[in-house]
């Protein structure tokens, strides 16, 4: 299509041209006739008044009664005299068109009669005629004297130099309207490359982002509205190949959260119906056979009621995973070591039922601009995240300093290591990087209630493996203690 145009460009400027060429070469040609036309007509005007004065002063000196007889009596001294004077050839006719005395017999012989015809008819008349490169005038007109036509004087002369340098001017003109005709010609062909072939690569880019091809860029270094249209161009296939790559993320961000979403109605439905079917079986069997054997009642009992408290434990996380923060919830300057010491006492007897132990070193007045109930959340979770996945027979160390401006908290534990991404995606709501270690009855909602509560406080927290132990540090901003 784009090639066409270029053809376009080509045929349409190749018709303007040489149709200018030809209207110029004509109008010259026209104007340089005309003129020499004029030239012509001049000099025969001037030629016929001289003639005349001659022929006039020949009749009033020797004065005949018989103007024709005298008029050819003196033919030979007519065609003497104007022959010299006029620097031409000079014949003498009768008024009947009868040569009766010329300069150059062969000149009229051969010629053609069409201005002697018309003289014969009592008009004045000249026709040109051209032989090879030479131009002759043959001119005639009646000579009257007194009223009466006596005879007829012809005069050939020659204009060659004339039309010569008329022929030399046209040349010039021609080939000076060549040479414009082919520089403009060139001119044209050179622009309609220069704008054709931009536009055909840029339909060639554009027919290949159509098939989907979007790693294409034009590179055209021209400062020109097709410059600018290659800038815009390659702007817009890049903020396709953004605007796609986002979409893909999103895809697969999507996809993911889909198939977490999945996992955990999997894990819900198989940890809430454990302790509910577990529930119904002993609550069964006490039915039957509890009141005669008070051990077994006893061992059912005691199964149902951790039973149901493992399934209030599973309910309560779900609350606090899907909760929406309140605005109206009240926040205050509270003592963060404080809560994080007492966090600490308390979770010593659940890890010394995993045969673990909580060791820790907390710096007095940490204070934080925050919830007391929160932080407590917080600590519980991380320390019970820390509980359930570290080594057997491990240490949790326990630490919580002013480093800067903020109030670091740091839990750590020897643990498996995983790879680096997976950390920060443990913070996101069911996800779990292993299902087999994970402990009965968790859904992995704690870490996801850990940075809800976190950025609550506008904090930030971060989760890292460093010599085969796995370091969770949290950072508060500090408020200085006023004395």
């Amino acid at each position: 299509m784009l090639r066409t145009i270029k053809s376009k460009f080509i045929i349409g400027f190749f018709l303007i041209f040489s149709l200018s060429f030809l209207v110029l070469n004509q109008t010259v040609k026209k104007m340089i006739l005309a003129s020499n036309q004029e030239i012509v007509t001049s000099d025969l005007i001037e030629l016929k008044k001289n003639s005349i004065v001659y022929v006039n002063q020949a009749f009033l000196v020797n004065h005949y009664k018989n103007n024709k007889l005298y008029f050819g009596d003196m033919a030979d001294d007519m065609v003497n005299h104007l022959s010299h004077s006029t620097e031409s050839n000079v014949g003498v006719y009768t008024v009947d068109g009868k040569l009766l005395s010329s300069s150059a017999k062969k000149v009229f012989a051969k010629s053609r009669d069409d201005d002697l015809n018309k003289a014969i008819n009592g008009m004045t008349a000249y026709h040109i005629t051209y032989d090879r490169n030479k131009a002759e005038v043959f001119f005639s007109y009646p000579v009257v004297i007194e009223g009466k036509k006596v005879g007829i004087l012809r005069f050939s002369k020659d204009f060659s130099l004339l039309y010569k340098q008329s022929v030399g001017i046209l040349d010039i003109m021609f080939y000076i309207a060549l040479a414009i005709f082919a520089a403009a010609f060139l001119f044209s062909y050179i622009l309609s490359r220069h704008i054709s072939i931009p536009l055909v690569k840029l339909t060639e880019a554009s027919s290949e982002v159509k098939k989907g091809k979007l790693d294409v860029e034009i590179n055209f270094r021209r400062k020109d509205e097709i410059g600018q249209l290659a800038t815009n161009f390659n702007d817009m296939i890049t903020r396709i190949r953004e605007q796609i790559s986002t979409i893909e993320r999103d895809r697969d961000r999507l996809k993911e959260l889909n198939e977490q979403e999945k996992r955990f109605y999997d894990n819900i439905t198989h940890e809430l119906k454990t302790p509910l079917t577990s529930i119904q079986g002993y609550a069964e069997m006490i039915k039957e056979k509890g009141e005669s054997d008070q051990d077994f009642f006893k061992k059912g009992m005691n199964h149902i009621v951790e039973e149901s408290q493992r399934l209030h434990n599973l309910v309560i996380k779900l609350l606090e995973a899907s909760r929406e923060t309140s605005r109206n919830d009240q926040f205050d300057r509270v003592d963060s070591g404080k809560i994080l010491k007492d966090v600490c006492e308390s979770m010593k007897f659940r890890a010394e039922r995993y045969k673990k132990r909580i060791t820790y070193d907390i710096e007095e007045d940490l204070y934080v601009y925050g919830q007391t109930n929160s932080l407590r959340q917080l600590f519980i979770n991380l320390l019970d995240n820390a509980i359930k996945y570290s080594l057997a027979n491990s240490e949790i160390s326990v630490k919580a300093a002013i480093v800067g401006e903020n109030v670091l908290f740091m839990f750590k534990n020897p643990s498996t290591s995983f790879e680096n991404n997976q950390y920060s995606k443990m913070f996101q709501p069911f996800y779990s990087v292993n299902q087999k270690i994970m402990e009965e009855g968790s859904l992995g909602l704690g870490l996801s209630i850990v940075k809800t509560i976190v950025d609550e406080h506008g904090g930030f927290i971060k989760m890292f493996n460093k010599e085969k132990h796995t370091i969770v540090n949290v950072e508060i901003h500090h408020m200085k203690v006023e004395k």
